[in-house]
């Protein structure tokens, strides 16, 4: 009954004012369409503020959407229809956690209304928290705690040696001895101090020798921290790297006298092949350089993916080929498998060749 009682509302209106050249429209009219939180604490839980509207029309209000300018932010909104006249709020949640400094956040409002868009806007300012040992060194192992766990060379020229530190602290009312083992031969790693009082803090200073490494591109090592002589959950400990020429103080001359790789394709679709089909596709390239183009290292990304390239130095003029193959035993559905290319060509020095297909499993 409510149903029918709600389409003779929204009908007779338009009907009339159909009649009369011109059909009425719903209206939201907002008491406000901009808060002020003031200052909120950052722990101190989300906040929320209710927008409140009404129906100033002649047909109900229907809202259609409401989006907010941050996931930090939530809306809430009445889903039934507005009829005219009647009140309806927009109740929005925003959580300051993790997000100091000014609130500046916006809620767009799609209805019916003769008016389809409205923005609200928050406005405010999150108060930082004070940091306490937990945020400056987030990764625990046992009473030690550090900065990260993950020690990143961004990018190393292949003969540089380079040095990082991270920090760490004893949170333990004992003093602790901390070592890192599994240590390759092109780091060296010291802990410094290696022993620490408890509350005390330090640093785990790791030198990066990359002529020593002899490797190209993205390259993880992994190792193991030592609290007293015992491996401790999650006691990994991983320094990356990018190894990679430097050509940016190269002069034009100098480009023009380099290799250039040049593929003939970059992607293959295998098409439909049923599970345990070994795919094999030879991917085909040129140096139309005018050096030696040298294949530094070529990476899978799947161990069901191999590689063999028909030699590593091409001369200039001169055409190669890489061959892989994708084992599909225990694969099925759409696959997609890449292939990385590392090579001398300053201006291209990592090719992407990708491998796509169906594997129907039997």
């Amino acid at each position: 009954m409510m149903k029918k009682f709600l389409s003779l509302v929204g009908i007779l209106p338009v009907f009339v004012g159909m009649v009369f050249g011109q059909a009425p429209k719903s209206v939201i009219t907002f008491t406000q369409t901009s808060f002020d939180f003031g200052q909120v604490e950052e722990k101190g839980g989300p906040v929320s503020h209710s927008f409140v509207f009404t129906n100033t029309g002649k047909v109900p209000l229907i809202l259609t959407n409401v989006v907010s300018s941050c996931g930090c932010t939530t809306p809430e909104w009445p889903k039934a229809p507005i009829l005219p006249g009647k009140k309806g709020n927009i109740k929005v949640t925003f959580d300051p956690l993790n997000r100091p400094g000014p609130i500046d956040k916006t809620i767009t409002v799609s209805s019916n209304a003769a008016k389809p868009l409205v923005v609200l806007s928050l406005k405010g300012a999150v108060k930082e928290r004070a940091k306490d040992v937990a945020d400056e060194y987030p990764r625990a192992i046992g009473t030690l705690r550090m900065t990260t766990a993950h020690l990143p060379f961004t990018r190393i020229n292949p003969n540089d040696i380079v040095t990082n530190k991270l920090g760490i602290i004893n949170t333990g009312s004992k003093a602790i001895a901390v070592k890192i083992s599994g240590i390759p031969a092109h780091l060296k790693i010291d802990v410094v101090p290696s022993t620490l009082k408890p509350n005390e803090k330090g640093n785990i200073v790791v030198t990066y020798d990359a002529a020593k490494k002899n490797d190209w591109g993205f390259v993880v090592d992994n190792m193991t921290v030592m609290v007293d002589g015992k491996v401790l959950d999650d006691s990994r400990f991983t320094v990356s790297a990018t190894i990679e020429e430097d050509y940016s103080k190269m002069t034009p001359a100098d480009m023009a006298n380099m290799p250039t790789v040049k593929f003939d394709q970059t992607t293959y679709d295998f098409g439909n092949v049923d599970e345990g089909k070994l795919v094999v596709h030879e991917y085909q390239f040129s140096n139309i350089g005018k050096t030696n183009l040298i294949i530094r290292k070529i990476n899978t990304s799947c161990g069901c993916t191999s590689v063999a390239p028909s030699g590593t130095v091409i001369k200039a003029g001169e055409s190669g080929s890489i061959k892989v193959s994708f084992a599909t035993s225990g694969y099925s559905n759409r696959q997609g498998k890449t292939v990385t290319v590392l090579t001398n060509d300053p201006k291209n020095p990592t090719v992407i060749l990708r491998l796509t297909g169906n594997v129907v499993s039997k």
